[in-house]
């Protein structure tokens, strides 16, 4: 029997249904993994670009919030993360909660209290976190100077409760502005602050929100195993075929018994 004709033979069985129903999965497997680490890469440009935007904008001047209103107003985005100073008195009977918030690995709340400056318009500032089982602590009283960075509404995303439409709130799922505009007395920007100071101080509690973790993160080494795993799993089919292909060499080179 010629030569290409025995190897041809001998590699018969990778047209088998079941053959070719393990190729399918190799290479569903292989294109799955593959775009999991792209999907891995994008992230990490993501991740690196809000780095970027974020360490730029907090090491920017401090600057009165009147200064930013315009953008704040039209262009939330371009101002997120900039440092501001504002002045006002808290209304502390308008205060709300948000809950699920989590602060060094304790559950808890974000206090949000309303800021009213001299123009009359509104400023929500997040005061801080506090520990669940700590009560909701009073603003301070009296004029207010505040320092704190700028953040726009909290969006919600798929999966997410939803806070009621209607009626006023004491309780949310998320710093929501447009939401929270509702029950307010008076206009409300349409950012709000992230409590870094305050004169008169507020104490210790509530607990500042942290700076954002400006660090890459795991996603390139989550992009790099997503590429090792699609590698083994060719290896995987490779080594497969090769002791098929093996198998069926012994057998027919095994002595018949008559």
């Amino acid at each position: 029997m010629p030569h290409g004709y025995r190897h041809r033979a001998m590699y018969r069985f990778l047209v088998r249904p079941k053959w070719i129903a393990f190729h399918l999965l190799v290479i569903m497997l292989v294109v799955l993994m593959v775009n999991l680490s792209f999907w891995q890469f994008r992230r990490l440009d993501e991740r690196q670009h809000f780095n970027d935007q974020v360490g730029t904008r907090t090491t920017q001047p401090v600057v009165p919030f009147s200064e930013v209103v315009p953008a704040a107003a039209t262009q939330p985005d371009a101002v997120e993360w900039r440092t501001v100073t504002a002045s006002g008195t808290y209304l502390a009977d308008a205060q709300v909660i948000v809950i699920n918030r989590s602060q060094a690995g304790a559950a808890g709340y974000a206090v949000i209290t309303p800021l009213q400056m001299g123009d009359g318009r509104l400023l929500l500032v997040n005061r801080g976190f506090m520990v669940e089982t700590q009560s909701v602590p009073a603003p301070p009283s009296g004029t207010v100077d505040v320092t704190g960075r700028i953040r726009r509404s909290e969006r919600r995303v798929f999966g997410q409760t939803s806070d009621p439409s209607g009626g006023v709130l004491t309780e949310l799922q998320r710093i929501d502005i447009d939401r929270l505009a509702q029950q307010m007395p008076s206009p409300t920007a349409q950012v709000y602050l992230d409590l870094l100071s305050s004169t008169p101080s507020q104490g210790n509690a509530p607990a500042p929100v942290p700076k954002p973790d400006l660090s890459d993160g795991p996603h390139l080494s989550y992009a790099v195993q997503w590429l090792i795993f699609s590698m083994l799993a060719i290896v995987g089919w490779m080594l497969a075929v090769r002791r098929s292909a093996q198998q069926y060499q012994r057998h027919r080179r095994a002595p018949s018994t008559t």
